[in-house]
């Protein structure tokens, strides 16, 4: 779900539905847990079959293997599952799962009959699953006449100015060369607008509805994209303005289900694959529309949840991630969601401008009391663009990591020599509070002029 949503309930086990449920039309997802993915480990094909020219250049630069769990699940086991009578919707080759979808609620006992099946989850019921949203027409861009600040960076001045950004950038490390997918819940008239007409786009990649438009839906990814890419000198610049974005929507807005995390997996091996430096990603979870159910706070510990699971293998596969702490500060749940538990990430709280944590923001520790939030940007009042071009306000840790993000990669792109885990460790280490960490800011606001430098003097050092 988007951060700043209510989440719904989680699911971990088999559930089962009567029969009389059937005669409502609707239909049934279940994950399946395969016992290998048809591929032996003697004969994995050649990288290209799987991954693109840039991903295996950055795998092969940032000395990454390429190993058995990059190669898709075979496609003779999706075969086995159709043959079945279940339809294919998703997989995930990290996880070696696949997603597939049944009109008879009692289906599962076939799925655990079949020899190449491990176990099953049910998560999702509903009608019209695949069925997708009609985009709005074409029109002239939406984004109304304004008048520019005194400054370049126009309204978001704040948001970069508390990081520390505007030294980097002045550097000539604005993002250029480097690729970032934003993973969100849609991308509602980012063609249309005019504040993104510079935008250097790689792609777009819907995997709740496949060949479905991101831009007809939501928007929040909007926003969030605003807050990385914006390019309008005098009215808003955004922290990466001159880096390569993929867009991919991984939500399905409709309802929340358990599947979320199944779309949210395939998202980022899809990053992955095209080969994606650096993801941002506002979405979290913790509850779904069921009611028997849940995780729990013990369960923070960034391996027990599915996604959480996925996070920590695209932080091995090279990939610096970021994703938001969460909305639930001021809430009964109160803690981070996931996949925000996973120690190899850096999961981004909110401020406000005193640099207080923002009230909603989400806070740690994780159930085996490590530091998260990991750091924080300016949450509150946090500026954006919305989907009809306006430049407003908004709140969440949703925007918070996004600036971050941003910022992020330009300090990658500033020091390539490094290594994504080393990135987030140099962030870490030259923030606010690196010497006092805590559970409600955790390593504190980061300064990446001051990550820049300090790694440009241990490079010195070393090399005299």
């Amino acid at each position: 779900m988007k951060t700043g949503i209510a989440a719904h309930l989680l699911c971990l086990y088999i559930f089962f539905l009567p029969a009389a449920a059937i005669a409502g039309g609707e239909s049934y997802c279940f994950r399946v847990y395969l016992k290998d993915k048809g591929v032996a480990a003697d004969s994995i094909p050649a990288a290209e079959a799987f991954l693109s020219k840039e991903a295996v250049e950055r795998r092969a630069g940032r000395g990454i293997e390429i190993t058995l769990s990059d190669v898709p699940v075979a496609p003779s086991y999706i075969g086995m599952l159709a043959s079945a009578g279940f339809r294919p919707v998703t997989q995930s080759k990290w996880m070696a799962t696949a997603v597939v979808e049944s009109d008879d609620s009692l289906a599962v006992e076939r799925l655990k009959a079949l020899s190449i099946v491990d176990s099953v989850r049910f998560v999702w019921k509903g009608t019209d699953r695949s069925a997708k949203n009609d985009c709005p027409p074409d029109s002239t861009p939406l984004e109304p006449v304004k008048e520019k600040t005194s400054h370049d960076y126009g309204y978001a001045r704040t948001q970069i100015e508390m990081l520390n950004g505007v030294r980097l950038h002045e550097l000539g490390k604005r993002g250029q060369g480097m690729r970032i997918a934003v993973i969100d819940a849609g991308f509602l008239n980012v063609n249309r607008i005019g504040m993104f007409s510079s935008l250097r786009l790689l792609g777009t990649h819907n995997v709740v509805s496949p060949g479905g438009d991101v831009y007809c839906e939501d928007d929040h990814g909007t926003k969030v994209l605003s807050c990385l890419a914006a390019n309008r000198p005098g009215r808003m610049v955004g922290t990466a303005p001159e880096a390569s974005y993929l867009l991919i929507k991984s939500e399905d807005t409709r309802s929340e289900y358990p599947i979320e995390e199944d779309f949210w997996a395939a998202a980022l091996e899809y990053a992955d694959s095209v080969g994606i430096d650096v993801v941002s990603s506002s979405l979290g979870y913790y509850v779904f529309d069921m009611t028997d159910t849940l995780y729990r706070a013990d369960d923070l510990d960034g391996k027990t949840a599915f996604i959480s699971q996925v996070a920590a293998k695209a932080v091995e596969k090279g990939i610096l991630l970021f994703v938001s702490a969460g909305n639930e500060g001021n809430r009964e749940w109160g803690k981070i969601t996931f996949p925000a538990d996973v120690p190899g990430l850096l999961t981004v709280g909110a401020i406000n401008e005193s640099g207080r944590r923002s009230t909603f923001s989400s806070t740690g520790f994780t159930a085996d009391y490590r530091v998260k939030p990991d750091i924080v940007a300016l949450g509150t009042g946090t500026t954006v663009v919305d989907a009809n071009g306006d430049i407003g306000y908004s709140d969440g840790t949703s925007f918070s990591t996004p600036v971050m993000a941003g910022l992020g990669a330009c300090l990658w792109q500033a020091l390539p020599w490094l290594g994504n885990r080393e990135i987030m460790a140099l962030i870490r280490r030259t923030a606010s509070q690196a010497d006092r960490p805590d559970a409600e800011q955790g390593y504190g606001i980061p300064d990446v002029y001051k990550a820049y430098q300090t790694e440009l003097n241990v490079s010195n050092v070393s090399e005299r």
